[in-house]
Protein backbone atom coordinates (compact mmCIF):
# COMPACT_ATOMS: atom_id res chain seq x y z
CA UNK A 1 0.00 0.00 0.00
CA UNK A 2 1.26 3.28 -0.83
CA UNK A 3 2.24 5.54 2.31
CA UNK A 4 0.08 8.35 3.21
CA UNK A 5 2.45 9.53 5.94
CA UNK A 6 6.20 8.58 5.80
CA UNK A 7 8.46 9.89 8.87
CA UNK A 8 12.36 9.02 8.45
CA UNK A 9 14.63 10.59 11.21
CA UNK A 10 12.42 13.05 12.78
CA UNK A 11 13.74 14.53 15.86
CA UNK A 12 12.98 17.33 18.72
CA UNK A 13 13.80 18.28 21.59
CA UNK A 14 13.18 20.91 24.48
CA UNK A 15 15.70 22.37 25.66
CA UNK A 16 18.30 19.63 26.44
CA UNK A 17 15.48 16.52 26.80
CA UNK A 18 14.96 14.77 23.62
CA UNK A 19 11.81 14.06 22.92
CA UNK A 20 11.64 12.08 18.91
CA UNK A 21 15.45 10.65 18.41
CA UNK A 22 14.86 9.95 15.38
CA UNK A 23 11.44 8.59 14.58
CA UNK A 24 10.90 6.19 10.96
CA UNK A 25 7.36 5.31 10.55
CA UNK A 26 4.96 4.62 7.70
CA UNK A 27 1.57 5.14 7.33
CA UNK A 28 -0.61 3.27 4.19
CA UNK A 29 -3.32 5.08 3.10
CA UNK A 30 -6.90 4.14 4.41
CA UNK A 31 -4.56 2.21 7.62
CA UNK A 32 -5.48 2.63 11.24
CA UNK A 33 -2.37 2.91 13.11
CA UNK A 34 -2.68 2.73 16.62
CA UNK A 35 1.01 4.22 18.23
CA UNK A 36 1.10 2.74 21.91
CA UNK A 37 3.89 3.41 24.71
CA UNK A 38 4.17 4.80 28.04
CA UNK A 39 2.89 8.40 29.86
CA UNK A 40 5.64 11.20 28.49
CA UNK A 41 7.35 8.93 25.59
CA UNK A 42 6.66 11.58 23.14
CA UNK A 43 3.45 10.68 21.50
CA UNK A 44 1.41 13.90 21.76
CA UNK A 45 4.75 15.33 20.74
CA UNK A 46 4.94 13.21 17.39
CA UNK A 47 1.35 13.99 16.33
CA UNK A 48 1.72 17.78 17.00
CA UNK A 49 4.94 17.42 14.78
CA UNK A 50 3.01 15.98 11.68
CA UNK A 51 0.30 18.29 12.32
CA UNK A 52 3.06 21.21 11.84
CA UNK A 53 1.82 22.62 15.47
CA UNK A 54 5.47 21.69 16.24
CA UNK A 55 8.55 22.04 13.90
CA UNK A 56 10.69 18.91 13.78
CA UNK A 57 14.19 19.72 14.84
CA UNK A 58 15.61 17.38 12.07
CA UNK A 59 14.21 14.47 9.68
CA UNK A 60 12.05 14.42 7.31
CA UNK A 61 7.89 14.13 7.29
CA UNK A 62 6.13 13.23 4.07
CA UNK A 63 2.24 13.71 3.61
CA UNK A 64 1.27 12.28 -0.10
CA UNK A 65 4.59 12.64 -1.50
CA UNK A 66 4.98 16.41 -0.66
CA UNK A 67 7.78 17.47 2.13
CA UNK A 68 5.89 19.16 4.87
CA UNK A 69 8.80 20.48 7.47
CA UNK A 70 9.37 23.64 6.20
CA UNK A 71 5.87 24.97 5.18
CA UNK A 72 4.95 27.90 6.55
CA UNK A 73 1.88 30.70 5.94
CA UNK A 74 -0.97 29.48 3.97
CA UNK A 75 0.57 26.33 2.76
CA UNK A 76 1.10 25.35 6.78
CA UNK A 77 -2.38 26.15 7.04
CA UNK A 78 -3.56 24.07 3.68
CA UNK A 79 -1.35 20.96 5.49
CA UNK A 80 -3.28 21.40 8.78
CA UNK A 81 -6.71 21.49 6.67
CA UNK A 82 -6.25 17.99 5.89
CA UNK A 83 -6.45 16.71 9.36
CA UNK A 84 -9.36 16.14 12.04
CA UNK A 85 -8.31 16.04 15.84
CA UNK A 86 -10.04 14.65 18.58
CA UNK A 87 -8.39 15.82 21.61
CA UNK A 88 -7.95 13.98 24.63
CA UNK A 89 -10.29 16.19 26.70
CA UNK A 90 -12.04 17.14 23.87
CA UNK A 91 -11.71 20.74 23.49
CA UNK A 92 -15.09 21.46 23.09
CA UNK A 93 -15.64 25.08 23.65
CA UNK A 94 -18.29 26.17 26.68
CA UNK A 95 -20.03 29.52 25.32
CA UNK A 96 -21.32 27.45 22.34
CA UNK A 97 -24.31 24.67 21.93
CA UNK A 98 -23.52 21.44 20.70
CA UNK A 99 -24.04 22.11 17.19
CA UNK A 100 -22.27 25.11 16.83
CA UNK A 101 -19.29 23.22 18.36
CA UNK A 102 -19.70 20.54 15.61
CA UNK A 103 -20.08 23.06 12.94
CA UNK A 104 -16.73 24.86 13.83
CA UNK A 105 -14.68 24.50 11.14
CA UNK A 106 -17.27 24.72 8.61
CA UNK A 107 -17.22 27.21 5.66
CA UNK A 108 -19.52 29.90 6.46
CA UNK A 109 -22.62 29.64 5.34
CA UNK A 110 -26.17 30.68 6.32
CA UNK A 111 -27.46 29.33 10.00
CA UNK A 112 -29.81 26.96 9.26
CA UNK A 113 -27.37 25.19 6.50
CA UNK A 114 -24.67 24.99 9.78
CA UNK A 115 -27.30 23.32 11.97
CA UNK A 116 -28.27 20.92 8.91
CA UNK A 117 -24.65 19.90 8.71
CA UNK A 118 -23.92 19.49 12.25
CA UNK A 119 -27.07 17.59 12.90
CA UNK A 120 -26.19 15.00 10.09
CA UNK A 121 -22.76 14.24 11.99
CA UNK A 122 -24.38 14.27 15.69
CA UNK A 123 -26.13 11.46 13.94
CA UNK A 124 -22.92 9.85 12.73
CA UNK A 125 -22.31 9.23 16.28
CA UNK A 126 -25.17 8.15 17.47
CA UNK A 127 -26.52 11.44 18.53
CA UNK A 128 -29.89 13.37 18.54
CA UNK A 129 -31.41 16.52 17.86
CA UNK A 130 -32.35 16.63 21.30
CA UNK A 131 -28.55 17.53 22.11
CA UNK A 132 -28.39 19.91 19.60
CA UNK A 133 -29.16 23.35 21.78
CA UNK A 134 -27.33 21.70 25.13
CA UNK A 135 -23.62 23.23 26.25
CA UNK A 136 -20.69 21.08 26.86
CA UNK A 137 -21.46 21.24 30.51
CA UNK A 138 -24.51 19.63 30.16
CA UNK A 139 -23.44 16.07 28.42
CA UNK A 140 -21.94 13.12 30.31
CA UNK A 141 -18.24 12.82 29.18
CA UNK A 142 -18.99 10.03 27.16
CA UNK A 143 -21.35 12.36 25.07
CA UNK A 144 -18.69 15.05 25.03
CA UNK A 145 -16.42 12.41 23.30
CA UNK A 146 -19.18 11.63 20.85
CA UNK A 147 -19.70 15.73 20.31
CA UNK A 148 -15.81 15.74 19.42
CA UNK A 149 -15.47 13.16 17.21
CA UNK A 150 -18.81 14.51 15.40
CA UNK A 151 -17.03 18.07 14.86
CA UNK A 152 -13.27 16.41 14.54
CA UNK A 153 -15.33 14.43 10.85
CA UNK A 154 -17.41 17.34 9.92
CA UNK A 155 -15.19 18.35 7.27
CA UNK A 156 -14.33 14.97 6.08
CA UNK A 157 -10.58 15.34 6.53
CA UNK A 158 -8.36 12.78 4.80
CA UNK A 159 -6.79 12.18 7.70
CA UNK A 160 -7.91 11.57 11.23
CA UNK A 161 -5.89 11.95 14.65
CA UNK A 162 -6.85 10.65 17.83
CA UNK A 163 -5.38 11.36 21.18
CA UNK A 164 -5.92 8.76 23.77
CA UNK A 165 -9.55 8.79 22.45
CA UNK A 166 -11.02 6.74 25.50
CA UNK A 167 -9.11 8.91 28.47
CA UNK A 168 -11.58 9.22 31.76
CA UNK A 169 -14.56 7.09 29.94
CA UNK A 170 -16.04 3.84 31.77
CA UNK A 171 -14.88 0.64 30.18
CA UNK A 172 -18.45 0.44 28.16
CA UNK A 173 -18.62 3.94 27.16
CA UNK A 174 -14.92 3.51 26.06
CA UNK A 175 -16.03 0.37 23.81
CA UNK A 176 -18.47 2.48 22.68
CA UNK A 177 -16.15 4.90 21.48
CA UNK A 178 -13.50 2.44 19.73
CA UNK A 179 -16.71 1.18 18.22
CA UNK A 180 -17.49 4.67 16.73
CA UNK A 181 -13.80 5.11 15.62
CA UNK A 182 -13.74 2.13 13.64
CA UNK A 183 -17.02 2.36 12.06
CA UNK A 184 -16.62 6.07 10.99
CA UNK A 185 -12.44 5.15 9.83
CA UNK A 186 -14.49 2.14 7.36
CA UNK A 187 -17.34 4.48 6.40
CA UNK A 188 -15.36 7.45 5.64
CA UNK A 189 -12.28 5.91 4.50
CA UNK A 190 -10.19 7.62 6.42
CA UNK A 191 -6.57 7.48 7.13
CA UNK A 192 -6.09 7.07 11.37
CA UNK A 193 -3.39 7.38 13.63
CA UNK A 194 -4.37 6.90 17.89
CA UNK A 195 -2.18 7.69 20.29
CA UNK A 196 -2.91 5.63 23.46
CA UNK A 197 -1.72 3.24 26.19
CA UNK A 198 -5.16 1.75 26.17
CA UNK A 199 -4.75 -2.10 25.31
CA UNK A 200 -8.51 -2.74 24.66
CA UNK A 201 -8.45 -0.07 22.10
CA UNK A 202 -5.71 -1.24 20.30
CA UNK A 203 -7.40 -4.61 19.95
CA UNK A 204 -10.51 -2.74 18.84
CA UNK A 205 -9.25 -0.25 16.52
CA UNK A 206 -5.85 -0.90 15.32
CA UNK A 207 -4.71 -2.48 11.97
CA UNK A 208 -1.30 -2.00 12.80
CA UNK A 209 0.58 -1.22 15.94
CA UNK A 210 3.78 0.61 16.27
CA UNK A 211 5.17 1.29 20.05
CA UNK A 212 7.24 4.61 20.77
CA UNK A 213 10.25 3.72 23.53
CA UNK A 214 12.80 6.18 24.17
CA UNK A 215 12.18 8.12 21.35
CA UNK A 216 11.83 5.82 18.57
CA UNK A 217 9.75 3.12 16.95
CA UNK A 218 11.10 -0.02 18.72
CA UNK A 219 8.60 -2.13 16.83
CA UNK A 220 5.97 -2.29 14.64
CA UNK A 221 3.39 -4.97 13.25
CA UNK A 222 -0.18 -5.77 12.40
CA UNK A 223 -2.40 -5.99 15.55
CA UNK A 224 -2.43 -9.38 15.81
CA UNK A 225 1.04 -9.82 16.16
CA UNK A 226 1.20 -8.14 19.22
CA UNK A 227 0.84 -10.72 21.31
CA UNK A 228 4.00 -12.47 20.05
CA UNK A 229 5.94 -9.80 18.85
CA UNK A 230 9.60 -10.91 20.06
CA UNK A 231 10.24 -7.68 21.88
CA UNK A 232 10.88 -7.66 25.50
CA UNK A 233 9.87 -4.17 25.74
CA UNK A 234 6.72 -4.39 23.94
CA UNK A 235 5.46 -7.81 25.50
CA UNK A 236 6.05 -6.10 29.13
CA UNK A 237 3.76 -3.14 27.96
CA UNK A 238 1.33 -5.44 26.73
CA UNK A 239 0.97 -7.17 29.50
CA UNK A 240 0.79 -4.60 32.05
CA UNK A 241 3.81 -5.92 33.62
CA UNK A 242 5.63 -3.89 36.32
CA UNK A 243 8.65 -5.91 35.57
CA UNK A 244 10.91 -5.63 32.80
CA UNK A 245 13.20 -3.64 30.58
CA UNK A 246 10.97 -0.51 30.79
CA UNK A 247 11.82 0.82 34.18
CA UNK A 248 9.05 3.77 35.98
CA UNK A 249 10.47 6.24 37.68
CA UNK A 250 9.55 6.42 41.57
CA UNK A 251 10.24 9.40 43.88
CA UNK A 252 10.40 8.14 47.21
CA UNK A 253 10.27 10.27 50.40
Amino acid sequence: MTAKISLRGVTKRFGPKVVLNGVDLDVAAGESLVVIGGSGTGKSVLIKTILGLLRADAGSIIVDGQEVTGLRGAALAAHRARFGMLFQGGALFDSLPVWRNVSFALPGGRTAELRAAALDNLARVGLGADVAELRPSELSGGMQKRVALARAIAVRPEILFFDEPTTGLDPIMADVINDLIVELVRELKITAVTITHDMASVRKIADRVAMLYDGRIIWSGPRAAIDASGNAYVDQFVGGRAEGPIQMQLRRA
